[in-house]
């Protein structure tokens, strides 16, 4: 149980899918902020049923046909086929959230199919790739929430007109990742 605790902390903070690895900026960068919960929630949920798919699919189907060169082609589908119905659930059940508009931020989100292949080059069992999972949204839903409050004040305050919009965003994301890797000490092994 301490290891897959671990394994969520560790995920959304030190090894990060948005800071550490590049995946899922596109994202990050078009979200606009009343959607940053929406995002954050559907980007999570999304996250941890493809993750778990993924792997029953990838170590119960795939490799045992030895079919496991096509985990590209099994997971690309899969990931697009679950964002509509998913959307839909969350809109019924967070009914004060907003989820129209999010449908293409999810489906250009790196960060779903990167982490479907990273949970398949790793056979730590089905527990350990729902943890890493629910990490990594939960730390995109984090980096997004901060993102987001950067963006803003950056719009309250007198940016000089060369880096107004896109290089101030790319500067933030930047200090944030810097701010992060302070917590690469938190966990030893």
């Amino acid at each position: 149980m301490t290891e897959i605790v671990l394994v969520i902390i560790s995920t959304a903070l030190i090894n990060n899918l948005v800071l550490h690895w590049p995946l899922g900026v596109d994202s990050l960068v078009a979200t606009q902020r009343q959607q940053v919960h929406a995002l954050g929630i559907a980007t999570t949920c999304l996250m941890l049923i493809v993750g778990v798919l993924s792997h029953v699919l990838y170590y119960w189907l795939l490799v045992p046909l030895g079919l496991d060169s096509l985990r590209l082609f099994v997971f690309l589908p899969l990931s697009v086929l679950l964002i509509a119905p998913l959307l839909r659930v969350l809109a019924r059940v967070f009914s004060t959230l907003s989820f129209q508009g999010l449908w293409p931020l999810l489906l250009g989100n790196a960060g779903i199919l990167g982490l479907a292949l990273i949970n398949a080059r790793d056979d730590h069992g089905v527990f350990f790739a729902a943890a890493l999972s629910l990490g990594a949204g939960l730390g995109f839903w984090l980096v997004l929430s901060l993102f987001c409050d950067l963006r803003q004040r950056t719009l309250d305050n007198d940016v000089p007109l060369p880096f107004r919009g896109l290089p101030i965003d790319l500067i933030g994301a930047g200090l944030i990742a810097v701010a992060f890797l302070g917590f690469n000490g938190l966990i030893k092994t």
